[in-house]
């Protein structure tokens, strides 16, 4: 904090508050002042005449306000257990330059003291006298222009916490700690940073003029009415004459609250008018019975002041309606229009919908001036809100550019997450990026295994058909040797019985015969099968149904094809292996006639 040095209350000390962005200030630009509005702040910065106060507010509220700070501040400081002394600072935060008056700070700055006047307010938010309480967090119970006032005060100063007093000078005293709030500082400087763009664009309306009481049209001339059988005087003609052009001249243009202050008057000066037409026609009826020229010029009088009154009355209440709906229209068009803007700056529209009850900050308002001053603070708290809303947008768009850049596709809801706090969607995107790269990686680890498991198949059939042709060709070799030498019986192998004569069981001897149906057969080398892609389904009767007569598992084993599987008592071979047994068959066939013919 840097101290100024100017005494509180001297002539430096107002022209430093008359440009600085004090902390008592604060309250009334962020529209939550008791007494001061957020508009007639803007018309002193801009105008530079700033609010005098009577000799009767300096001598009734200043003065003893003084005098209780003088005799408290012994008290504040048995509290706090430190001297205070009175100080005025500054200090730049977020590259705004803030200002604040203390009653009371300690030599370190570390903790401040604030006074203020008792009030029932007040001593209903404190307990009565209860110095325990200052233990216990009781600065939720003070109004928000007490709590944005030493929050500001912290920001200066830098100080752990703040003393409140509220005390009436004569022994009610009450107290509480107030300890910095760090999302209300936020709220502070973006108030201030909407003030200063207001201001830059603030043009002083006309000069102020007194509340408007209404102005009823002209005088009118005293009616008076002399009859004795017959009217003998009476300025009636003239009357009527300055009267119909008096209620014709009625404004039913409102818009102003001078404009309706003047047609409410209307109404009352037009009753008035029937009152005094009536009371003139009564008076004229005492002294005549019936004088018909004279009681219809007084009837056309009262009827048309009658219409006049009705129609401006309804034109006053249907014209309040529709002015205080042209002003809540305007500022949301204003607010609307300043959304747009700030989705024009982050370059998308990914500003949420701002709904805003500017009808609640004008309830109970009773004339239109006060209720424009109230809809402009909380237009500005609106833009406010927003234009931290869009800093928030962009700050995150900024992080989804960083750690996003090459995952964008993750991020199909950016217009939703964005809206997150920074540290929020921080984390999201983290989450996102590597549970995203995790999955791809186990995608990636099952795609190489798979290719590892494809690659080692493909070497397996390779290498089992490498083998099946080098059986092939030793099993021909061998045949080839058995039929250069037909002598050679090594041993004598089951027989194929032919289809006409029957079949021939596995135990039979193999010199039965011709009656047994039995050939005598040499042993052939087997025909080897390649590796079989699918699970053994060929059962041994369906081999022998094919073929055509009956063939046992030894003499297919025999030929080189074992059994693949069982299931039950049935024995199972391969389906591709059918036609590598045909062709054993023929080959062992084919050797068994070159033997007899030999």
């Amino acid at each position: 904090m840097k101290a100024i040095s100017v005494s509180q209350g001297s002539i430096e000390w107002h022209a430093h508050r008359a440009t600085a962005r004090n902390a008592s200030d604060a309250a009334v630009i962020m529209g939550c002042h008791p007494t001061r509005t957020r508009d007639e702040w803007l018309h002193e910065r801009a105008t530079g005449i700033a609010k005098e106060h009577s000799q009767f507010v300096q001598d009734r509220v200043f003065a003893p306000g003084h005098a209780i700070e003088a005799a408290m501040r012994p008290v504040a400081e048995s509290i706090i257990g430190e001297d205070l002394g009175p100080v005025v600072g500054s200090k730049t935060v977020d590259g705004i330059v803030l200002s604040a008056s203390f009653d009371g700070i300690t030599l370190m700055g570390s903790e401040a003291w604030e006074c203020k006047s008792s009030n029932s307010a007040l001593r209903e938010a404190l307990p009565e006298k209860d110095r325990l309480g200052l233990a216990t967090n009781l600065q939720s119970n003070l109004a928000k222009h007490y709590q944005v006032q030493m929050q500001q005060q912290c920001m200066v100063s830098g100080c752990e916490r703040v003393l409140f007093t509220a005390s009436d000078g004569k022994g009610d005293d009450r107290h509480c700690w107030y300890y910095p709030d760090a999302e209300l500082g936020k709220a502070i400087i973006a108030a201030w940073k909407q003030v200063d763009i207001d201001a830059a664009a603030y043009v002083p309306p006309a000069a102020t003029t007194p509340a408007p009481t209404g102005r009823a049209p002209d005088t009118l001339p005293a009616l008076f009415i002399a009859v004795k059988g017959e009217v003998t005087d009476s300025n009636l003609a003239n009357f009527k004459e300055v009267a119909l052009a008096a209620i014709r001249s009625v404004n039913r243009e409102l818009s102003t609250d001078v404009d309706f202050a003047n047609a409410e008057q209307a109404v009352k000066w037009c009753s008035d008018i029937e009152e005094r037409v009536s009371g003139a026609k009564q008076n004229a009826l005492s002294q005549t019975a019936s004088i018909d020229a004279l009681f219809k010029t007084m009837d056309d009088i009262s009827a048309e002041a009658r219409q006049v009154r009705l129609d401006l009355d309804k034109l006053i209440k249907a014209r309040k309606v529709s002015l205080k709906t042209e002003l809540l229209v305007g500022v949301q068009t204003q607010l609307a229009d300043h959304v747009r803007s700030l989705n024009a700056r982050i370059g998308r529209d990914y500003m949420p919908h701002t709904q805003v009850d500017f009808a609640a900050a004008i309830h109970g308002k009773k004339n239109f001036d006060s209720m424009r001053s109230a809809l402009n603070a909380a237009l500005a708290n609106a833009k406010i809100e927003a234009s931290a809303i869009a800093d928030r947008i962009s700050a995150n768009l900024a992080t989804l550019s960083e750690l996003a850049a090459e995952h964008p596709f993750l991020f199909s809801d950016t217009a939703t997450i964005v809206l997150k706090a920074n540290d929020d969607l921080t984390a999201l995107v983290k989450t996102r990026i590597s549970e995203h790269d995790a999955a791809e990686a186990q995608k990636q680890e099952a795609t190489r295994e798979r290719i590892r498991a494809e690659e080692v198949a493909r070497l397996e059939r390779e290498q089992a058909e490498q083998n099946r042709i080098t059986k092939e060709r030793e099993a021909q070799q061998v045949l080839k040797a058995e039929a250069a030498t037909p002598d050679a019986t090594d041993r004598v192998t089951p027989v194929i019985a032919s289809p006409s004569v029957g079949s021939m069981g596995a135990g039979q001897p193999a010199d039965a015969g011709p009656a047994g149906n039995v050939v005598p057969l040499r042993a052939t080398a087997p025909v080897i099968a390649p590796a079989p892609a699918t699970p053994p389904s060929l059962k041994l009767g369906q081999i022998s149904e094919r073929l055509g007569f009956t063939v046992t598992a030894d003499f297919l084993k025999v030929l080189g094809f074992e059994v693949a599987a069982t299931d039950k008592s049935a024995k199972l071979y391969h389906e591709a292996d059918f036609t590598h047994i045909c062709a054993a068959l023929v080959n062992h066939i084919n050797s068994v006639q070159a033997r007899q013919a030999a």
